[in-house]
């Protein structure tokens, strides 16, 4: 009898421990299945042009390697650490970049994989001048182009801006930033509506020009800000059409904004002595004294950024 009572009681016994064996096991399958969503909400799906399939990029990355020096401007202006970056031509306005506490990572134009490699970054961000070597960047790690698209400059600059803030956890920041950034457009556009002048982009570089219209590169100042071009029909270039400075006296802008390169990757030089020639004398942008130079670093090293965007739209508003 009281070997029948122990088997009833070890019976009982392993019943129970079964139970609750099975209940852990339910445990950590609910366990395991949230991680998987905790895991899965701190990722976000970007698409991009030179992708066939969203990047999952990480929520609030570490280690940030930026190769765009518009969105460089943008991560500063939000309070964003970077890791690394290529300082060789950093603008001026954002040299703290340039500074060893940042890896240096090659150039714009030649990256230094060998350092991004041995980074292990969690994020890597290029823009046009790397759009070749998109593949190299995305074997290392996640990595998404936020090139503007220059038929749609305002659209792709704010989705650009948006995306830094959904990544990083700036929205609120990011709309407030836009949201002013809308209030100088608008208040630009009111004014050229009413003015009756035509306005000419040239790039000034090694003492040869040349010019930029609607839907290009430095195009926003047509398209965005409302100025009337001089000419409707300039080839849409990256490097612009190439021009003489007979063509500038030909179309004879009321306005001539010229952008100078030299200035901007450091070459000492200044686009003055050679655009303010005889020539261009004769033009109403001269005679008026409506030639606006503009910053380079901003429009020709890191356009598209949230701080580059106000101060270009400064700049154009002095023509009024």
């Amino acid at each position: 009898m009281k070997k029948l009572s122990i088997t009833l009681l070890l019976t009982a016994l392993m019943i129970v421990l079964a139970a609750c064996g099975t209940k852990d096991k339910d445990n950590e399958k609910a366990t395991g299945s949230d991680a998987e969503k905790n895991n899965a909400a701190e990722t976000i799906s970007v698409e991009h042009e030179l992708s066939d399939k969203p990047v999952e990029v990480p929520k609030n990355p570490e280690k940030v390697v930026v190769f765009d020096f518009g969105t460089l401007d943008t991560l500063d202006e939000l309070g964003v650490e970077v890791a690394g970056l290529p300082r060789a031509n950093v603008p001026g306005y954002l040299s703290k970049y340039d500074d060893d506490k940042y890896a240096n990572l090659g150039s714009l134009k030649e990256p230094d994989f060998e350092a991004i490699h041995a980074m292990k970054p969690d994020l890597i961000i290029i823009s046009t001048r790397q759009a070749e070597l998109y593949e190299d960047f995305a074997e290392i790690a996640p990595t998404i182009y936020v090139g503007i698209d220059y038929a749609h400059y305002i659209d792709s600059f704010k989705h650009n801006a948006e995306l830094m803030g959904q990544i990083f956890g700036k929205e609120d920041e990011v709309k407030a930033e836009l949201a002013e950034i809308d209030e100088n457009v608008e208040a630009i556009r009111e004014k050229t509506s009413s003015v009756n002048e035509k306005a000419l982009i040239v790039l000034a570089s090694e003492g040869k020009v040349s010019a930029y219209g609607p839907n290009s590169r430095f195009g926003l100042i047509h398209d965005v800000l409302g100025f009337t071009a001089a000419d409707e029909k300039i080839e849409i270039s990256t490097h612009g059409q190439n021009i003489a400075f007979e063509y500038i006296v030909e179309k004879n802008p009321d306005v001539l904004f010229v952008i100078d390169r030299d200035a901007a990757i450091g070459n000492g030089a200044s686009a003055k002595d050679s655009i303010e020639n005889d020539l261009v004398k004769k033009t109403n942008a001269y005679k008026n004294n409506k030639i606006i130079y503009l910053n380079g670093e901003y429009w020709y090293l890191s356009g598209g950024g949230l701080l580059s965007m106000k101060e270009m739209i400064k700049e154009v508003e002095a023509a009024l």
